[in-house]
Formats: C-alpha cells, sequence, structure tokens
C-alpha cells in the first residue's frame, strides 16, 4: 500500500525528465554568463558612455528641452523624442555587434583553451549546451536590450524633467510625448521581431562557423558567404544572393507601414505571414542541428 501510495504521488518520469533538462539549460546559461561576462558588460557601458553625453547635452544645452516646450503649442517637439529613440538603437546596435563575437567564438574558444574536455565530462548533453548557447542572442541579450533601454528612458526622462523644472516649465507634456511605456513595448516587439526571428538565421549561422573553425571562425563564416555571391555572379551575372543577405540584415517584413520611425513596425500577421520568416527559421533549425552534430564529435584543437 505505501508503495503504491507513493508511486500515485510521485512526479511521471515524463516530468521529471523535463525539469532535469529544463534546470541543466538554465545552468548551462548561467556558465555562459559566468564564463562570457562582455554579454552585460558591453551593453552597460554603452549605456553609460550614452547617458554621459546626454547629461553633458543638458548641461551645455539645457534650451535643447526648455525649448520645445517654451515655444507656442503648435511648435513640434520632434526633436525632444529622437534622443530616446537613438538611445535604444544604441543598446539594439551594442547588443547585436555582442551577439555576433559571442557566437563566433564561444564553440571555438572552448576547443582552443581545451575546456571542451572538462565540460564534455559533465552530465550536460551537447544538445543542452548549444541551446544554452543560443539563448545569449535569442533571450539574454534582447530582454538586456528592452530592460537597458527602458532603464535608460526613465533616467534621460527623469534628467530632463529636472533641466523643466528649473526653467519654470511642467514636464507632464515631456512624459506625454516620450510615452515610455510605450515606447519599452515597441523596443520589445522590434528585439522579438527582428533581433530574434528574423535574426535567427544568421544567429545560428555564425555558431555554426564557430563549430566549424579551427582557426579564425570570422573567415569559416564569411568565406562560404563570398564564395557564393562570387559563383552567382560570373555564373549568372545576377546579385540574388547578396541582395538576399543585405535584406537579412536591414529588412525585415514587419516594418511595412513605410514610417520613418526606425522601430516603426506592422502587426504580427504581417510578420508570421512572411515567406522568408519562416524560410529564416527553417535554416536556422537546420544550422543548430549541425552545430549539435559537429559539436559532439569535435575535439580539442
Amino acid at each position: 500500500m505505501n508503495s503504491t501510495a507513493a508511486a500515485a504521488v510521485s512526479p511521471p518520469a515524463a516530468e521529471l525528465s523535463a525539469r532535469s533538462s529544463f534546470n541543466a539549460l538554465l545552468w548551462s546559461v548561467q556558465r555562459e554568463l559566468w564564463e562570457n561576462r562582455s554579454v552585460y558588460v558591453a551593453p552597460l557601458a554603452a549605456a553609460m558612455i550614452f547617458l554621459v553625453g546626454f547629461v553633458v547635452r543638458l548641461i551645455v544645452m539645457p534650451e535643447s528641452v526648455r525649448g520645445p516646450f517654451a515655444a507656442a503649442a503648435a511648435a513640434t517637439r520632434e526633436s525632444v523624442v529622437e534622443p530616446y529613440t537613438l538611445a535604444a538603437l544604441v543598446m539594439m546596435a551594442t547588443g547585436v555587434v555582442v551577439g555576433i563575437f559571442y557566437c563566433l567564438d564561444t564553440l571555438y574558444a572552448e576547443r582552443r583553451d581545451r575546456s571542451i574536455l572538462f565540460w564534455k565530462s559533465l552530465p550536460v548533453s551537447d544538445r543542452t549546451t548549444v541551446l544554452a548557447k543560443l539563448c545569449i542572442p535569442f533571450v539574454v541579450l534582447p530582454l538586456l536590450t528592452t530592460v537597458g533601454s527602458f532603464a535608460m528612458h526613465l533616467v534621460m526622462l527623469t534628467l530632463s524633467s529636472v533641466v523643466l523644472w528649473t526653467g519654470g516649465l511642467g514636464a507632464g507634456a515631456l512624459w506625454q510625448d516620450v510615452a515610455p511605456f510605450h515606447l519599452g513595448l515597441k523596443v520589445l516587439y522590434h528585439m522579438v521581431s527582428m533581433h530574434v526571428l528574423w535574426y535567427a538565421p544568421i544567429f545560428a549561422w555564425l555558431l555554426l562557423a564557430s563549430a566549424v573553425a579551427r582557426r579564425a571562425p570570422f573567415l569559416w563564416a564569411g568565406i562560404p558567404v563570398l564564395a557564393i555571391a562570387v559563383v552567382e555572379y560570373l555564373a549568372l551575372g545576377s546579385s540574388r544572393f547578396v541582395d538576399a543577405i543585405k535584406f537579412r540584415f536591414i529588412g525585415d517584413p514587419a516594418n511595412m507601414n513605410g514610417s520613418n520611425d526606425p522601430l516603426a513596425h506592422g502587426s504580427l500577421s504581417e510578420l508570421f505571414s512572411s515567406p522568408d520568416l519562416w524560410a529564416g527559421l527553417v535554416l536556422a533549425a537546420v544550422f543548430v542541428a549541425a552545430t549539435i552534430q559537429i559539436r559532439r564529435r569535435n575535439e580539442p584543437l
């Protein structure tokens, strides 16, 4: 009876296995952050540099904030919102650069410094290891960028409010124009649609190059792309492959509304109805599967 009752209350084997796999993934992501501090140090440094520049601007040119709100009500205040959009773009660009260098180096570095022998001795599968590394550009960096941008906007709004108050002006219109919570949602949507879904094949390809390379991962990632472009141009006289690469880097199917706002995007239906998006995700899955198989056979350099 006791054994039957214990079996009845014990979790199913599948649930225990899923929980163990999820814990291993979380531990692996923590290990990646511990080993690669630039993942969060670089965005923090970029945010601090931008805020220093913003503070200097407020001290040297306080009228850049006071002027639009001291003018007539019909005066445009678009210039007031521009620094907040620029702050988000700086954080996004930093996240992309960090993600590129991280993906190119991570699997190559563990073979170069021979730490792969230690990590392969642990009860963590190659699949979990590769997925944990993908969590950096797909989960960690987008979250850091979104939260960091929102925090920067709050600091910038607070400092600008102080400048307005010292000039005898109210700050309510400033907060209404910037709308930090709405802007934060725009940044989050941009990160998910562009930096996660749309850039998925780019980061997956860089990770595959890192797993294959015996030296200079950047060349292993770039030379095949260059070779395909040259062969297409010489054989067919066209540059469709180069155009596809450019479109993958600088365009996305959700940005269809013709707005000048770099954070403006279309709806989710426009995003998920794009065949280019799904083709990229399928390609990313192929690259990830190949990376797992290659990492399974990899030895120290």
